[in-house]
């Protein structure tokens, strides 16, 4: 009878049993066509991009400015001027007329924002002002562009922030190049050296420079990654860019800037795993100053 029961429970059932299926917890719980937002932050997050995350994390908003420049607004800050002179493009021409003043076209977006951080920023509850745009720079210093080396346009991720104590802005300095160094490594597989650059070698205009430097193992030559600055009060004394704090006291910002461009593109093809740096010699693994990857 028990026999006879469980073969008419069998042929009830189909003769298999329901397969049930286990969550794992790797797929999506938001779905596209329901909540597009929330599934494409999940997505972001569920693929590790890990820096588009750690943007969101530090409240840094995306914007964008002018692509052209005022002579008066690029020369107001000496130094950061004669730094990029020999680079600055100028539009000089409308069609077939001369321009009164000719326009500069950014080399970087320094002079172009801070006249309105000048206006945004009135007291210590408008900081830490941190600012972020994808945008093209044009930067014309020589006479045979190389693609994803020294090209005279190229696209770029720059941060400009603001904050009310020079201690506050260091930090951020090394949170950004830490950051940096963790896309090279992390998601290129291209190791890198962080570190300061020399006086000589710094930002114009900035108090320092930061910046992570990968090693092209043909040539033997180290290749800037990627620099995280500290502007220190410079820009803020030119652009006035001035806030009162709790004691009602005035006082200057101290200013970062911090870029990432798509010549990490050919960084990646000169440094990428294919070789030991140690040998020159093809291998699975390879050595970068004792570390294996």
């Amino acid at each position: 009878m028990a026999d006879q029961g469980a073969k008419k429970s069998n042929a009830k059932g189909g003769g298999k049993k329901k397969e049930v299926k286990k969550e794992t917890g790797l797929g999506l719980s938001k779905k596209k066509d329901e909540n597009f937002g929330e599934w494409y932050s999940e997505a972001m997050d569920d693929c590790n991009m890990g820096d588009y995350a750690k943007i969101k994390k530090m409240k840094i908003k995306n914007c964008y400015f002018p692509l052209f420049v005022s002579p008066g607004v690029l020369e107001r800050e000496k130094d950061h001027i004669e730094g990029f002179a020999p680079e600055v493009a100028w539009v000089t021409k409308s069609g077939k007329s001369d321009l009164e003043v000719p326009i500069a076209i950014r080399p970087t977006s320094e002079t172009v924002m801070y006249p309105y951080f000048a206006k945004w920023i009135r007291g210590h509850r408008d900081l830490p002002l941190k600012l972020n745009q994808w945008c093209n720079v044009v930067r014309w210093e020589f006479s045979n562009p190389t693609p994803f080396i020294r090209s005279r346009e190229f696209l770029w991720q720059e941060g400009h922030t603001a904050f009310a104590t020079k201690a506050e802005a260091a930090e951020e300095v090394l949170e950004i190049l830490e950051l940096y160094r963790r896309i090279y490594e992390e998601y290129l597989a291209v190791p890198v050296v962080k570190g300061k650059k020399s006086e000589n070698e710094k930002f114009a205009g900035g108090l320092y420079t930061t910046s992570v430097e990968a090693f092209i193992p043909n040539t033997g030559r180290g290749v800037q990654g990627a620099t995280s600055h500290c502007l220190g009060q410079n820009f803020a004394k030119m652009f006035e860019i001035n806030f009162e704090n709790e004691n009602r006291e005035k006082g200057m910002v101290w200013q970062n800037s911090w870029a990432y461009s798509t010549r990490t593109k050919l960084k990646m093809d000169f440094c990428a795993g294919t070789l030991c740096f140690a040998s020159g010699k093809p291998a699975k693994k390879w050595t970068y100053w004792g570390r294996s990857y």
